[in-house]
């Protein structure tokens, strides 16, 4: 690592972090709208993206700054094992196909802005809608903290704010006004803002991940010697452990754990709150469906990124840190101009995901909370208020977060997160097949997942720690280790499917359902969208 300041690289990414500022506060004048105190407007930019819009808004959002450190750097201190996000990123897209143009079409019908939302419609439960909420607000915390995790890694590295013994204030101040500065133009433009920071943010990833793959592996003697000196590191011995440091390809042992871990999290990651706003954000029910077929683009990219796990090891990086791995890489084999642009890459890719997460945290609260439970009769512009209020308390609670927490306990409860968020699965996807499942026999399966998920992540030890130390554990029954979210899950569905026999023979009542079966096909043109209505009034509506 370089002492000092690097100045240079600073120079570079203060540049391209006020011009993403400036244009997170002209966004509020981009495609403006008649009416801004709606929801539809601040928390879903109208519902008017277009193909590129939308298709640089998820890839903002769904590839973040964590995303561009984290995953090279689970290949630099493991090996293959973190190869898992390539394949479940894959994964995803068939999935997604199937019932992502399905929620569009409903919510576009209906006026729904969130998960929940569509929930409690479908199932006619606020109490199934407030557990979809609360789970999505509680994963969506430490996945914000993690976007400041990254900044603040990017920082250390260009040398900001002083060494480990420097004052709290000094050496967090960077970070303080980012902060400041992404809550400010959230709160101004709301989704507008990182819709039109995204294409600022991808093109640098795009650009920094085509130069690193060709530049990298010419100066550290081309991919043979890269993989042979991995090889050689993982085959040594972590003294934590006992055990070998990584491998190249991961052993017969690890398989059920890669390969569930791979399901789970594609799974999962369509459940987060900010890949449904961002989804809900589209024009039309085709932009969702074009989505689907060009988004692997980015897992392209991931795989390629994914490899500069390797190149630090070859490069003879070594930090305590190992979110340090990849941007200590870019410090030591770029010219520090370009090292800068690889920062601000990494910058901008914290802000965007980080103001999307915190706009659909808000957007739960707002609608399934504080107008489900406090204020029934919330109008349009207090609800645009109390979100706007909401996401800055978010952003505040991930900041304290990251300040007050070791950055270990912050990646297991963003792991956490995704056992959680997994559990809603059945609800929501299951919810825009069938109406078969009992509401109440979805609220008992979603218990079940989120207490054995929880239980069984806190009896993970690791060498730092005793408790949610990971998210892999022994399966009941099966005696492999895998995927502690999936096997929640599994028990989920069963719980799910058993009780609703049990009530449905016992005649239990079910809710209303306010959606009709073409609901799931509308498309932008068809009838618009509703006006919401009472809870009296709306079943009789349709």
């Amino acid at each position: 690592m370089k002492d000092g300041v690097n100045g240079v690289a600073l120079a570079v990414f203060i540049f391209f972090f006020l011009a993403v500022t400036v244009m997170g506060f002209m966004a509020a004048r981009w495609r403006k709208a008649e009416n801004e105190n709606s929801l539809d407007e601040w928390g879903l930019g109208g519902r008017s993206f277009g193909t590129w819009v939308t298709w640089f808004l998820l890839g903002g959002d769904l590839y973040t700054a964590y995303t561009f450190v984290a995953v090279p750097a689970a290949i630099y201190a493991a090996g293959a094992a973190g190869f898992f996000a390539v394949p479940y990123t894959i994964l995803i897209y068939p999935l997604i196909f199937t019932f992502l143009p399905r929620l569009w079409s409903v919510s576009h019908k209906h006026g729904y802005v969130t998960t929940s939302d569509f929930v409690r419609g479908r199932f006619g439960s606020k109490g199934l809608s407030l557990a979809v909420a609360v789970t999505g607000i509680l994963a969506t915390m430490p996945y914000i903290a993690l976007q400041l995790v990254g900044i603040q890694a990017v920082l250390d590295v260009m040398g900001v704010g002083g060494g480990e013994n420097t004052n709290w204030f000094i050496k967090d101040l960077p970070l303080l006004i980012a902060f400041g500065v992404l809550a400010a133009y959230t709160y101004s433009s709301g989704l507008r803002a990182p819709a039109l920071i995204a294409f600022v943010k991808d093109t640098l990833i795009y650009i920094v991940i085509a130069v690193a793959i060709i530049y990298i592996p010419i100066k550290l003697g081309g991919f043979d010697e890269i993989f042979a000196k991995a090889g050689e590191a993982y085959g040594q011995t972590n003294p934590a452990t006992g055990a070998p440091r990584g491998a190249l390809v991961p052993g017969d042992a690890s398989q059920w754990t890669y390969a569930t871990l791979a399901l789970g999290s594609a799974l999962a990651l369509f459940m987060y709150p900010h890949s449904i706003t961002a989804t809900l954000s589209s024009k039309s029910r085709e932009v969702i469906r074009r989505n689907t077929t060009i988004l692997p683009l980015y897992s392209l990219m991931l795989g390629l990124l994914a490899l500069l796990g390797f190149m630090a090891i070859a490069a003879g990086i070594k930090v305590q840190n190992g979110q340090l791995a990849i941007p200590q890489l870019f410090e030591t084999m770029f010219p520090d101009w370009f090292a800068g642009v690889a920062f601000a890459a990494i910058g901008i890719g914290a802000l965007v995901p980080a103001a999307i997460m915190s706009i659909a945290a808000a957007n739960l609260f707002t609608r399934n909370i504080y107008k489900d439970f406090i204020r029934p009769n919330a109008t349009p512009e207090q609800e645009t208020k109390v979100s706007k209020l909401v996401s800055l308390l978010v952003k505040v609670g991930a900041l304290a977060f990251v300040l007050t927490m070791d950055k270990t306990v912050a990646i297991n409860f963003q792991l956490l997160g995704g056992i959680w968020i997994l559990q809603t699965f059945p609800a929501l996807v299951g919810g825009l097949f069938t109406r078969w499942f009992h509401r109440w026999a979805l609220l008992a399966g979603w218990a079940v997942g989120m207490l054995y998920g929880t239980m069984a992540a806190y009896g993970v030890a690791s060498p730092t720690q005793k408790h949610f130390g990971g998210s892999s554990a022994e399966i009941p029954g099966i005696g492999e280790i895998g995927y502690i979210g999936l096997t929640a899950f599994v028990l989920n569905v069963v719980v799910t499917v058993v009780l609703t026999f049990v009530l449905r023979a016992a005649k239990a009542p079910d809710g209303i359902d306010e959606t009709k079966p073409e609901d799931y096909t509308a498309d932008a043109g068809d009838a618009g969208v509703q006006v919401e209505l009472p809870p009296a009034t709306a079943g009789a509506s349709h």
